[in-house]
């Protein structure tokens, strides 16, 4: 099993499987984002080999992430290998939904009926204000074709003073008649602009207050792990839920280890880069069982928090969502 020295058992990983995103978003990289060579990416047999060993010491759930998943090419028949690692237990995916729509069916053989789409307003001239593309009506209809093939849908909405709080009311909203899980998230310091980051006024109880001022809010038992509060507006069919990116309240608990595009590990999303195992995949005085030990070490040495981490962290201002990984 792969525990740190604070107890804390790691059997989740985030994989982001490319940096390329099809949207710019201000939140999350710069207009002028300049991605890695391909040649830079992790392979999908090092992805493969890479999950094998970690699969192996604990890890039961992995998160494909990005940039945007699907401009990776074949991603669904790597998709389809990890499925087979064995004691992979659980396959999800994040998405900004621009090219999704024509996966679902591929996605729902594979059993893969667990999605996050990233959707940070719903009025289409802001998405094009805050993703610097116009790519809302593709987005859309990803998210009603996801809809009408039954899975379940998790909106990931980064909630931004004076950009889209207006807003907060009404994406509670779309969990009336739908089984929609709508997650607001904190915003966060890594957004690849190289600006300074101060803090943030919205945090999760402003946020959860400016709900509770429209509707009655019944909390729900949230799982083991959870990063979400969760909630549930009386007869509505959806719920909601405020995760506290920039607050940590969760930290006590986390399960996480984050794997970049490129091979870098990340024990903590304010903490510094580990190493590198694409580096040590390459290497041919490197075999699985010292990658399991450089795994096992960066574990252990996880810091109480992501306030301590981030006291030890060598600043990068440039460093986006998109490079870490989501």
């Amino acid at each position: 099993m792969l525990v740190d020295t604070h107890g804390r058992m790691v059997d989740y990983v985030r994989l982001s499987v490319t940096d390329r995103c099809n949207l710019r978003c201000t939140y999350c990289m710069p207009a002028n984002m300049k991605f890695e060579q391909t040649t830079a990416l992790l392979t999908d047999d090092e992805i493969i080999r890479l999950i094998k060993i970690l699969s192996f010491d604990g890890i039961t759930k992995i998160r494909i992430t990005g940039g945007e998943p699907f401009l990776r090419p074949n991603l669904i028949s790597l998709i389809a290998r990890l499925k087979n690692i064995p004691g992979i237990q659980e396959v999800a995916i994040t998405t900004n939904g621009v090219l999704t729509k024509k996966f679902i069916p591929d996605l729902i053989s594979l059993g893969i009926n667990k999605v996050n789409l990233s959707l940070d307003t719903l009025d289409a001239a802001k998405f094009e204000r805050i993703t610097r593309r116009n790519k809302f009506k593709d987005v859309q209809e990803c998210l009603h074709a996801m809809l009408s093939h039954h899975m379940q849908v998790k909106i990931n909405m980064v909630v931004m003073e004076e950009v889209n709080t207006d807003e907060i009311i009404d994406f509670a909203e779309l969990t009336c008649l739908q089984p929609i899980s709508v997650r607001y998230i904190e915003e966060m310091p890594f957004n690849g602009q190289g600006n300074e980051f101060s803090g943030i006024n919205w945090n999760y109880k402003r946020i959860i207050d400016t709900v509770r001022s429209k509707y009655e809010l019944t909390k729900l038992e949230d799982a083991p792990n959870a990063t979400a509060m969760n909630y549930k507006i009386p007869g509505y069919y959806g719920n909601i839920g405020v995760i506290p990116a920039y607050s940590r309240t969760f930290c006590g608990t986390c399960n996480r280890l984050r794997i970049s595009a490129t091979g870098s590990i990340k024990t903590c999303l304010y903490g510094n880069h580990m190493f590198n195992v694409r580096d040590l995949m390459r290497s041919r005085d490197f075999e699985d069982i010292n990658i399991r030990a450089g795994l096992k070490a960066a574990i252990n040495a996880r810091f109480i928090d992501g306030f301590e981490a981030e006291k030890y962290f060598i600043q990068d201002q440039k460093e986006s969502m998109s490079i870490i990984g989501g």
